[in-house]
């Protein structure tokens, strides 16, 4: 049994971008899934200030329709834009030819934006408009590192869906 224990919840970009470091640096793990319904003792236990694990959300965008989700997309397209000329540049990843603590921080960009696009029905993270961070995305999502510990793209999917039809109920 592992010495760290990792409570996480497979849709998070904070539980990959955790799982992505202790790979990364060859520690070892035992991960244990949330069901964020029922949580666990030990999860309401090592986090008791939130007692929930962060599930990203992106700002106005994800919560946004109409006249308001327009303008969110735009803003958001605006600040990739200097995240990717001021950031990343022209190098392959902000760590330059390899990965670094920039690239896991922003990794969920790479997975967890296109599902967010397609329940929207608003693209932000395409080719034309930001090249070079569509490029690094690709490659970060190739990494084995990454690439094993991704969630079923159908699965996040689902998760973004059902969470926006929760969010617009309330």
């Amino acid at each position: 049994m592992a010495e760290v224990k990792l409570y996480g919840f497979r849709p998070s970009p904070f539980s990959q971008r955790i799982i992505w470091a202790l790979k990364l640096k060859g520690v070892e793990y035992e991960y244990i899934e949330e069901d964020l319904s029922n949580k666990s003792e030990s999860l309401l236990k090592y986090n008791p200030v939130h007692k929930k694990i962060p599930v990203a959300a992106l700002a106005a965008f994800y919560h946004g329709s109409g006249e308001e989700l327009k303008k969110a997309a735009k803003e958001l397209l605006e600040s990739l834009k200097i995240l990717e000329e001021q950031g990343l540049g022209d190098k392959k990843f902000f760590g330059g030819e390899s990965i670094n603590l920039v690239d896991i921080s922003y990794g969920a960009l790479g997975y967890w934006l296109e599902p967010v696009e397609e329940a929207k029905g608003v693209k932000v993270l395409e080719p034309s408009t930001l090249p070079r961070l569509h490029a690094w995305a690709k490659n970060l999502d190739q990494l084995p590192v990454v690439k094993e510990n991704i969630p079923a793209y159908d699965k996040l999917l689902a998760f973004v869906t059902g969470s926006m039809n929760r969010l617009a109920k309330n």
